[in-house]
């Protein structure tokens, strides 16, 4: 390993050690930073276990940072994960593929002679990497807060990829043993990453990075859009004012919300006005963050009071769910739960007689 690389791995492990502290201090209120601080953490790992000179190092010392670093990329699919869906938990896929990279990992370096691989780590780490990307990909169109709509490009992309072109330059390199130009590329890489990161992160106010919504106008009870004009949640400007009434009469009266394939592009259309300015009134003035969300407020009111109504007791619950603008029974009978804590036939028991049902 040579100098550069030495100091270019000290200097890269520095900074995320400064930046895992930061984002763990904000995890003591919100679990996306708790998950960003536990992969910076993990990145710093990474940086000694894949070493040159510790990567087949069998010395037990280098066990616990093997423990942070195989594992990094399911990691990192957690944290891209939790950035972009305000409702994420944990699921147990996750779980298991961080088990499986941890021990395919330990299997590469203290199995036996002769069976020992990194292929299989790496490969499942390359897989990690392109679903992390997806997520920062896929409900892009969907999201209304315009900083975290630019940081999926920006963060979430460039992570990806770099980390995703050493993996596969390793894999194709097999192993990228002969190749000191792959460590010093992968030492240079962190450090500019981090780097960047970590004046980005200090710029900011504790906790401003992963902000939550506010509860008392992102709460998941009723759309905030039904506030009239003139109440404290709406707009001065005149102009947002007339936007927020024809958004009414868009979704109240003419019932946009029952198309299951309606875009916030498609609706900006419908009402004249740059997509833009509609992301903003619907996040900003109404306290939304993800336009289907937004559009589940209504869906699930317009469920709720058919389930409850007597005249539709015949009506069965999978056509109530579809035509409210559900696309299927199963994010019907989910997002109806969410709201109420009850599943729709649950529901339409409490709420009708007997006699009715």
């Amino acid at each position: 390993m040579s100098i550069i690389e030495a100091c270019a791995r000290s200097g890269a492990v520095t900074l995320s050690l400064m930046v895992a502290l930061i984002l763990l201090r904000d995890g003591r209120r919100m679990a996306i930073a708790r998950y960003a601080g536990l992969f910076t953490l993990g990145g710093a790992a990474v940086l000694v276990a894949y070493a040159s000179p510790f990567v087949i190092d069998r010395a037990l010392w280098l066990a616990p940072i093997r423990l942070l670093a195989f594992g990094n990329p399911a990691l990192f699919w957690v944290v891209a994960s939790a950035l972009f869906d305000d409702d994420f938990v944990v699921s147990w896929p996750q779980g298991a593929v961080w088990i499986a990279l941890v021990g395919l990992g330990f299997w590469a370096v203290y199995g036996p002679a002769g069976l020992r691989s990194f292929l299989p780590v790496n490969g499942l780490s390359l897989g990690c990497v392109l679903l992390a990307l997806s997520r920062g990909l896929v409900g892009r169109a969907e999201d209304l807060v315009e900083a975290r709509r630019r940081f999926r490009l920006i963060f979430v992309a460039s992570v990806a990829i770099f980390t995703g072109g050493v993996i596969t330059s390793v894999i194709l390199l097999r192993g990228g043993d002969g190749y000191p130009a792959l460590g010093l590329a992968e030492g240079v890489g962190s450090l500019a990453l981090d780097f960047t990161f970590a004046v980005a992160l200090l710029s900011l106010t504790p906790g401003a990075l992963f902000e939550a919504p506010s509860p008392a106008l992102a709460g998941p009870a009723r759309p905030a859009a039904r506030e009239k004009p003139g109440t404290d949640a709406a707009p001065d400007d005149p102009r947002e004012v007339g936007l927020l009434t024809a958004l009414r009469r868009e979704l109240e009266e003419n019932r946009a919300y029952r198309e299951d394939a309606l875009s916030i592009a498609a609706l900006a259309g419908r009402l004249g006005v740059p997509e833009y300015r509609l992301r903003r009134l619907i996040n900003q003035r109404l306290g939304h963050r993800n336009f289907s969300a937004f559009l589940n407020g209504y869906r699930l009111d317009e469920a709720a009071a058919a389930l409850a109504d007597p005249s539709q007791a015949p009506v069965p619950i999978l056509t109530i769910g579809l035509d409210a603008g559900f696309q299927s029974v199963t994010s019907f009978n989910r997002a109806f739960k969410a709201r109420t804590g009850l599943t729709p036939s649950a529901y339409r028991e409490r709420h009708l007689p007997a006699a009715d049902r």
